[in-house]
Parts: structure tokens; C-alpha cells; sequence
């Protein structure tokens, strides 16, 4: 079973910003949307593009590589919704974020 690993403080992650971290040696992309933490795994499935360096507009997170757009409260492509990427669960416990992986994502 999976735990809460603490990645970042929460002053590192202002809203509006997106920051890649490794958790349990997986990159994650771990973005504030106007106070709400969200985490995704960094990877886009169509190409492998690192979507931590995507462009971060409300809860949509933009692949840099090809465009492809990404819902981070479901992480469902936003054109269509039958190519996701992981979601992981975020909390923040006395000021540093925790992101604890899905069971299928190692």
C-alpha cells in the first residue's frame, strides 16, 4: 500500500505554477490552481512530453510537445476523455504538500 510522501513546501508551490517532483521515484506534476492542489503523472501518454513544463491556464494543464490538454481534477484529456493520466491524492500537513500515488502507478 501506497503513503503520503512529503514533496515540497507549500510557499514552493504558489497558485498558478506547476512544479515536477519525485515521488517514490515516479515524476509527478504537482500544480496550485488558485489554492487547490492538484498532482498528475508528469507524463503525457501520447508522446511521453513532460506535462510539469506545460502552460497551466484554471485546472487545464497544456503538453508542451503537442498541445494535448489535460483536466487536472479528473485526468481526462479535455478533446477526449478516453486518454487519461493518473491522478494522485495531495494533502498538506503543517505547511508541506503530500502525494500519495495510486495503486497502479509504480
Amino acid at each position: 500500500m501506497k503513503e503520503f510522501v512529503t514533496v515540497a513546501a507549500l510557499t514552493d508551490v504558489p497558485p498558478g505554477v506547476t512544479k515536477t517532483v519525485d515521488v517514490q521515484g515516479i515524476w509527478i506534476a504537482l500544480s496550485n490552481v488558485d489554492g487547490t492542489l492538484f498532482a498528475v503523472d508528469n507524463t503525457c501518454p501520447h508522446a511521453g512530453g513532460p506535462l510539469g513544463e506545460g502552460k497551466l491556464k484554471d485546472s487545464i494543464i497544456e503538453c508542451p510537445w503537442h498541445g494535448w490538454k489535460f483536466d487536472l481534477r479528473t485526468g481526462q484529456r479535455v478533446n477526449n476523455p478516453n486518454f487519461t493520466v493518473a491522478c494522485c491524492d495531495v494533502r498538506v500537513v503543517d505547511g508541506q504538500i503530500q502525494i500519495k500515488l495510486p495503486e497502479h502507478l509504480e
